[in-house]
């Protein structure tokens, strides 16, 4: 198959499946939010282990909304990733930023994409290192030379 969609070949290379979840994460990052649901499923499963899983591009978006605030910042690192079959695994550290507080910590995202949309996204983290990454926001928050960076 070689449709074009959302501007990137669907569906026919690791590297295209690859290239729709980073653009996706241009998109949330430059708080794009309408680019960023259009490369979502309608019917996108979104799980962040441990927590409730949510059902639906419209549903899993209103999460970022908040984020068109000013004060409010989503950026990320990725480390490392990998393609086969239209699953796409990466290793990254995300950033949520809350005015001056800046929290940083690991992730493992697992994307299934089909005909150019994420039909899946899971997120794997640990809530200790997540906890850890708050304590040091905060401390960074206080003391600006201690604030985290990537």
């Amino acid at each position: 198959m070689t449709e074009q969609t959302n501007g990137l070949v669907g569906h026919t290379t690791a590297e295209s499946d690859i290239a729709i979840v980073d653009k996706f994460f241009s998109a949330l990052r430059d708080k794009d939010l309408d680019t960023a649901e259009s490369l979502l499923d309608n019917d996108v499963v979104y799980q962040n282990v441990g927590l409730p899983t949510i059902h639906g591009s419209r549903r899993a978006m209103r999460l970022f909304t908040g984020m068109q605030r000013p004060s409010l910042g989503f950026d990320l690192k990725i480390h490392r990733t990998a393609a086969d079959g239209g699953t796409v695994l990466n290793e990254r550290t995300d950033v949520i930023t809350v005015g001056p507080v800046r929290m940083q910590f690991w992730v493992c995202g697992v994307f299934e994409v089909r005909d150019g949309r994420i039909t899946l996204w899971r997120d794997y983290f640990d809530f200790y290192d997540m906890t850890k990454g708050l304590l040091r926001g905060l401390l960074g928050a206080i003391v600006p030379g201690l604030r985290p960076t990537l």
